[in-house]
């Protein structure tokens, strides 16, 4: 199939399943398009199970194969999508909880990939190395599932805040600490993301991705900006932040500096400083309408994806097992990742008590997960890392997305800081 033709089917498919969720299931619609989508796919293994001669499922796992998730997540709609969420994150809200936010995604990054990386080793015997790589690519949160859930729990403004720019910013850090990781489990020449293996290496391509993300989305972002300024046509206001997105993106990939991070910078400056200082309010209301739409429909794309790719997932015992018991490890890596830098900052602010359990909970892993697995050099431990990789996201998006709302409206209604 050609990519047009992909595309279209992708297309048609998010539309289709996304009427049947509003029309029987009635779930938020990402949850309810991965939720059809995967019941669609064990439909057609079942299928294929009792009449083995239509091959059915090895047509599905070849077009799933041709799909290329990784680099169609990793390279594409991830920029795309990280744009649109940083867009609706205002510079000033951010401000005020910028030590939160910084320490989540940071430190919080770091301490929940220790902790799934030396549970993960001693659950499967992995070398602690490659447990690590697992525990990189598992820690972040996807800010698309995780706003896209939590836009019906009416939470207060500096708890929104807070979970919506430590999810943005974890997203990349996480990225920028995956890639460091494999670079040192994998020799060089041994997959796409293979690098020099020595620590100090690795330190220098961690502020290499982090930093130069950050400055090249800032730079590119305040260009954009002032171009901008001098135009009064929504249409081609809007077509610049589409160029802003997706050039700037590719951009940070050819230089090698992280491109969500850029996304992110590049998004909150025009989110912010953009729409106060360089747009009509004609043009706002255009750039807002537009870049929600393009988070939808990318929205259910990808959680349609999602589905579909258990195709891809090798489903024996001793991989489900592990990434049952990984779903526990994760949890417990989110807690440690939230309650750590709160408890840090206490002396100095006063928390709710609903911030640990809703941040906890509300901590959803999604597609960037499977990409960053499926991205992974071909090794002995790749089948199982992606199978626990696939239950941990399903389980986050099913299970966590359909149960968070509900806790962070309960505990979230109340003043989170004084």
């Amino acid at each position: 199939m050609s990519i047009l033709q992909i595309t279209s089917l992708l297309i048609v498919l998010a539309g289709a399943f996304g009427a049947i969720n509003y029309l029987f299931l009635k779930l938020p619609s990402p949850i309810g398009i991965l939720l059809v989508s995967l019941m669609a796919s064990l439909a057609l293994m079942a299928l294929d199970f009792v009449i083995p001669a239509m091959g059915v499922a090895d047509q599905v796992r070849t077009t799933v194969a041709n799909l290329d998730f990784s680099d169609t997540l990793l390279e594409g709609m991830l920029g795309l999508l990280l744009f649109a969420g940083a867009l609706h994150v205002k510079i000033r809200d951010l401000r005020a909880q910028w030590a939160v936010v910084f320490l989540m995604a940071t430190m919080g990054v770091a301490l929940s990939t220790l902790v799934v990386g030396v549970g993960f080793s001693w659950l499967t015997g992995a070398p602690l190395l490659i447990a690590l790589v697992f525990g990189s690519l598992i820690s972040p949160t996807d800010p698309v599932a995780v706003l896209g859930v939590l836009r019906e729990a009416d939470l207060e403004k500096s708890l929104e805040t807070q979970i919506a720019g430590e999810s943005l910013f974890n997203d990349g850090v996480g990225y920028v600490v995956f890639l460091v990781l494999v670079g040192l489990a994998f020799p060089s020449g041994q997959g796409d993301h293979a690098s020099d293996p020595s620590l100090e290496a690795a330190f220098t391509l961690f502020f290499q991705e982090a930093i130069g993300g950050a400055v090249l989305g800032v730079a590119l972002g305040w260009l954009t900006f002032r171009v901008m300024r001098r135009i009064d046509d929504y249409s081609l206001e809007v077509l610049l932040t589409l160029g802003l997105a997706f050039g700037g993106y590719e951009l940070a990939v050819a230089l090698h500096v992280s491109g969500p991070i850029m996304a992110v910078c590049a998004g909150l400056l025009i989110g912010d400083v953009g729409t106060k200082h360089g747009m009509s309010e004609e043009t706002r209301r255009y750039v807002d309408a537009f870049w929600k739409l393009v988070d939808e429909i990318l929205n259910a794309v990808l959680f349609l994806m999602i589905g579909f790719e258990v195709f891809a997932v090798a489903f024996t015992t001793d991989a489900v097992t592990a990434g049952v018991l990984s779903i526990i490890l994760a949890l417990v890596a989110r807690l440690t990742a939230v309650a750590v830098p709160v408890f840090l900052l206490k002396p100095f602010r006063s928390f709710s008590n609903g911030v640990v359990p809703i941040m906890t909970w509300g901590g959803l892993k999604g597609g960037i997960s499977v990409a960053l697995a499926l991205s992974l050099p071909e090794n002995e431990w790749k089948p199982l890392i992606l199978t626990a990789t696939y239950i941990i996201v399903v389980f986050s998006i099913i299970v966590q997305g359909l149960t968070v709302a509900p806790l962070a409206s309960r505990l979230g209604r109340e003043p989170e800081l004084m």
